[in-house]
C-alpha cells in the first residue's frame, strides 16, 4: 500500500509539473516514475518516517495551530525589537526535555521550534533539545512542552 501510494502521489506530482497530458509524454511520465520507485526500492528509502502517508491528513490542523504560535511569536519578537511597553530581549539557552517517542516526531517539534520566530533549535539528541531563545518568557513557555504535546495530540493521537 506504501508503494502504490507513492507511485500515485509521484506521478500525480509530475503530472502536475508537466502539465502535457500528450501520449508520449505520460509514457515518459510513468517511465519516469518507475525508475525513481524501483530506485527508491533497491536503496531502501521508504518506510513510515521517510514518506508518512499516514499522517498527511492530521498535518493541516497542526499547521494551523502552528500557524497561530507564528503570529503571535512575531508579534511578541517586533515588540521586544522596537521595546515597545519596556519589552526587551533577554536571550536564553535552555535545555528541553524531549518527550516525543518516535525520531518523526522530535523533528517535527525541533522544526516547529525553529520556524518560530525568537527561537531556534541548536542541538537535538536522544533525550533533549537545547533551544537559544530570545527572551525569558519564549524560553519558559517552551519549557511547559506545550508545543510538543500539541505535535502528540494533533499528529499522533497519543
Amino acid at each position: 500500500m506504501k508503494s502504490f501510494s507513492f507511485v500515485v502521489l509521484l506521478f500525480l506530482f509530475w503530472l502536475f509539473l508537466s502539465g502535457h497530458l500528450e501520449p508520449l509524454l505520460l509514457g515518459l511520465g510513468v517511465a519516469s516514475v518507475a525508475l525513481t520507485v524501483f530506485l527508491s526500492w533497491r536503496m531502501n528509502i521508504i518506510d513510515h518516517e521517510s514518506y508518512p502517508l499516514h499522517l498527511s491528513l492530521k498535518f493541516p490542523g497542526y499547521f494551523l495551530y502552528l500557524f497561530r504560535e507564528i503570529v503571535k511569536a512575531n508579534i511578541d519578537v517586533a515588540r521586544r525589537v522596537l521595546r515597545w511597553r519596556g519589552a526587551s530581549v533577554s536571550p536564553q539557552m535552555i535545555e528541553i526535555p524531549l518527550l516525543q517517542e518516535s525520531d518523526l516526531g522530535a523533528v517535527i517539534y525541533a522544526n516547529s521550534i525553529t520556524l518560530t520566530p525568537g527561537t531556534v533549535t541548536i542541538s537535538l539528541s536522544k533525550d533533549s533539545l537545547t533551544v537559544h531563545a530570545l527572551s525569558k518568557e519564549a524560553a519558559s513557555e517552551l519549557a511547559t512542552n506545550a508545543m510538543s504535546k500539541e505535535i502528540s495530540n494533533r499528529v499522533f493521537n497519543q
